[in-house]
């Protein structure tokens, strides 16, 4: 279909590349992935690449740091390799929340994120609901940032067929990604007004929307301990909300996110495969798991045929 493009995948997601690969209808390039026995990471790219535009998928999830190395060690072999180009799809970026500093002495990890890549030489990058849109400005190259709510409307839609549903929004930080939704269906929005506070506690103060007797949806970028979204979820159920529902793009899903998931009020949380579920978050039976592949595809398509990305938006 395409000349001169090659499409890897790291460690992290090797069902979404080949996923993304079909979507395309090209084969996932041959890529070496090992690490010597002190864990080091090394990588050989065990096919041509001279004058090849090179997307590499990796999302940077958990270990986190491993996933992020291997990024690093790949993108420096295709360059030595002579690409003509390479693009890092990162659907989920790790340490997007390290956006600012939030107190004194503090880095801006995903600032470091940013330079590294660059260093290592990459020519743009496609990531996926980034938490904070800030960081696309921390990078000196292209930078396409997609948006998973087609993805989820296209699922929503005829689920919530009969009666609109609420869109609630986690905090004030969520909003407008949260009225892009109710935007989109032409239905309600609401708010939640919590107070933080320490990190990955949450309390929940008030609702702020008419929510009694409606079926309800909180959105929110990511979902990593549950413990914002299982407060909220209760916080609705207390004040009226008839059925409580999820939509979040990144499962990070860490510590005791999935027990609390399970326990909780949801009647079911959307995700997407941004981040592989893992196993107990399967079994669980609470996720529902949308796949962003042909985003990912559509988008690297338009990007490599230099035609509009932004208009997969409108």
């Amino acid at each position: 279909m395409f000349k001169s493009i090659s499409i890897f995948s790291g460690s992290a997601h090797p069902e979404l590349g080949k996923a993304i690969a079909a979507y395309l209808e090209l084969p996932v390039g041959r890529l070496e992935i090992n690490r010597f026995s002190d864990g080091e990471v090394f990588a050989r790219i065990q096919e041509n690449v001279r004058g090849v535009d090179c997307y590499v998928l990796q999302p940077t999830c958990t270990p986190v740091n491993d996933h992020i190395m291997e990024l690093l060690v790949v993108v420096d072999a295709l360059k030595r390799a002579s690409a003509a180009s390479i693009t890092a799809v990162l659907p989920y970026y790790g340490y997007a929340r390290q956006d600012r500093k939030a107190a004194p002495r503090t880095p801006i990890t995903a600032k470091l994120i940013a330079d590294l890549l660059t260093s290592a030489g990459i020519s743009r990058v496609v990531a996926v609901d980034l938490h904070a849109g800030q960081i696309q400005g921390f990078f000196n190259v292209p930078f396409d940032h997609l948006f998973a709510n087609k993805v989820f409307l296209d699922y929503l839609r005829p689920k919530f067929a009969a009666e609109l549903p609420v869109f609630v929004s986690p905090d004030a930080g969520g909003v407008e990604r949260t009225r892009a939704y109710a935007k989109r269906m032409d239905a309600d929005l609401a708010i939640i007004d919590k107070r933080r506070e320490k990190a990955n506690v949450s309390e929940v103060m008030n609702v702020i929307g008419d929510i009694k007797d409606r079926d309800v949806i909180i959105v929110d970028d990511m979902i990593d301990t549950a413990g914002t979204l299982c407060n909220a979820a209760k916080a609705l159920k207390e004040r009226g909300a008839r059925r409580v529902y999820a939509a979040a793009t990144h499962a990070v899903l860490s510590g005791p996110a999935i027990e609390r998931i399970k326990s909780s009020v949801l009647e079911e949380v959307v995700v997407t495969d941004t981040i592989p579920l893992s196993a107990a978050a399967v079994q669980s039976g609470k996720f529902h798991v949308l796949t962003v592949a042909r985003l990912l595809g559509e988008a690297i398509k338009r990007i490599h045929h230099s035609d509009s990305v932004s208009s997969l938006f409108e």
